[in-house]
């Protein structure tokens, strides 16, 4: 028998009710901590220590450390940052703008997806700011008096990243917190200790459940998500601005904001995929995450690819058509110079891969797509690698030409970001739900017997479960 169409195809598995919804997720924080997290959480934070090591040795030594010289004065800290933005893209955009868009197969991944944009944007934040050298002062850059009257240079490319990384977070942070306040609650209700009891009371802020309440919530959740869409696109095109307003060949080009945001929509999405099959076997939530959840995060994968490839190819176009010798020289370098090797890795991974998803067989195979999210994450990263190293090593002058060579510590500094981010994502996983019972319940059948609108059925939903 054929499988059905994904449009058809039912978004909770295994008949579901407002109560088995309730129980099996809530299982996951109060109940044992399966074998297998204790294993991956023991390799994550022996990486984060990896990193608190070098940022140790970073501050005390100086960034000399780094493999950074003449004329490559941005390594890899600023590849790693632009890397974690971009990361940090999914979530709000499988919360804000599919929310808005009434995209009802977001309510399975949203939650641990918008948790995924907090860390790592908090991955991201850690290497501009060790980056210029002396962390103890960095708050010069944020617009506070300070003994010296000394303000923020409102030109500097970092200021903006400043303002619009810090924005994002805040404004992420908000959205992922008012869409856990329900499922607070229902913790806070079925705690057995007084701790726990008033931990989850503090954290769910008075919820009740009310219908009063459920009407504000749901307006503050459509209010935050329209605050969030903008920020999707805005906080990526001023990263890339950073590179475009410079007149180095290679990065002096427009096409940088909307390339750089279907990158960061298309690695965001790998590594959901990602976590969504780690998280779905360690914790049997193949009803909750399913392959329609998979597939068609499969799908947006193969567009936002399609557009990645097709950045590639204007860049090239851009060059020839501008008859500026610096720039061909660039483009041409990329692809045969001494960094070439990072270029082919970068179009095998990130033009090539995705192209396996045209099948549905491939699209629907769990083997397949863990292997791609990984290859499309490693293409990603090689991607603002050969940006920022290729062009600021071969400039306009040859005398200045110098090839760069990271050193143990900007690996060390990579590695451990990694590990921040998987510890900080196995601890949320462990002590809070990561799908959201509330909105999972709002796509049950149970929740539409007067049709699809998404809040309707998030009351309906809630004041069962009530």
């Amino acid at each position: 028998m054929a499988a059905p169409h994904p449009a058809d195809a039912p978004l909770i598995a295994g008949n579901q009710t407002f109560g088995t919804v309730t129980e099996r997720i809530s299982r996951l924080v109060e109940g044992r901590t399966p074998r297998a997290w204790y294993i991956v959480f023991a390799a994550a934070f022996s990486l984060l220590l990896v990193f608190v090591g070098t940022i140790g040795h970073l501050v005390w030594t100086g960034i000399g450390i780094w493999g950074l010289n003449v004329p490559v004065g941005w390594g890899w800290a600023i590849v790693n940052f632009v890397f974690w933005v971009g990361i940090g893209h999914a979530g709000t955009l499988i919360s804000a703008i599919l929310f808005l868009m009434r995209q009802r197969w977001r309510t399975s991944i949203n939650r641990f997806a918008e948790a995924m944009t907090l860390f790592a944007v908090l991955c991201a934040l850690m290497f501009p700011a060790f980056h210029v050298g002396r962390v103890w002062v960095a708050y010069y850059m944020f617009p506070v008096p300070n003994q010296m009257s000394m303000w923020p240079n409102w030109r500097s490319p970092l200021l903006w990243d400043v303002f619009a990384v810090s924005t994002y977070f805040t404004v992420s942070l908000l959205f992922w917190f008012v869409g856990l306040i329900p499922d607070l609650a229902t913790l806070r209700d079925r705690a057995k200790t007084k701790l726990r009891r008033l931990i989850f009371g503090v954290l769910a802020i008075g919820w009740r459940g009310g219908n009063r309440q459920w009407r504000h919530y749901e307006l503050a959740y459509l209010l935050l998500a329209g605050l969030s869409t903008p920020l999707v696109l805005s906080v990526h095109s001023v990263v890339s601005t950073d590179f475009a307003v410079s007149i180095l060949p290679g990065w002096h080009t427009t096409i940088f904001p909307p390339y750089f945001v279907a990158g960061a929509i298309f690695s965001g999405f790998a590594m959901v995929l990602t976590l969504a099959i780690i998280a779905r076997r360690v914790y049997h939530l193949e009803d909750f995450i399913t392959v329609n959840h998979l597939e068609r995060m499969n799908k947006i994968m193969l567009v936002t690819g399609m557009m990645v490839g097709y950045a590639y190819a204007t860049e090239f176009f851009i060059a020839w058509y501008s008859g500026n010798i610096y720039e061909i020289f660039a483009f041409v370098n990329r692809a045969t110079g001494p960094y070439a090797w990072a270029y082919w890795i970068m179009v095998s991974c990130n033009v090539l891969v995705p192209q396996f998803f045209w099948f549905r067989r491939w699209r629907t195979s769990i083997p397949v797509m863990f292997v791609a999210s990984i290859l499309i994450n490693v293409g990603m990263w090689f991607e603002r690698f050969v940006i920022v190293v290729s062009s600021l090593a071969n400039d306009f002058l040859p005398s200045m030409w110098a090839y760069f060579k990271p050193t143990i510590f900007d690996v060390s500094m990579l590695v451990g970001s990694f590990g921040l981010f998987f510890t900080l994502f196995l601890l949320f996983i462990r002590f809070l739900p990561m799908i959201s019972m509330a909105e999972v319940k709002s796509v049950l059948p149970a929740a539409n017997v007067h049709g699809s609108h998404h809040g309707s059925g998030a009351v309906a939903a809630s004041s069962e479960s009530a």
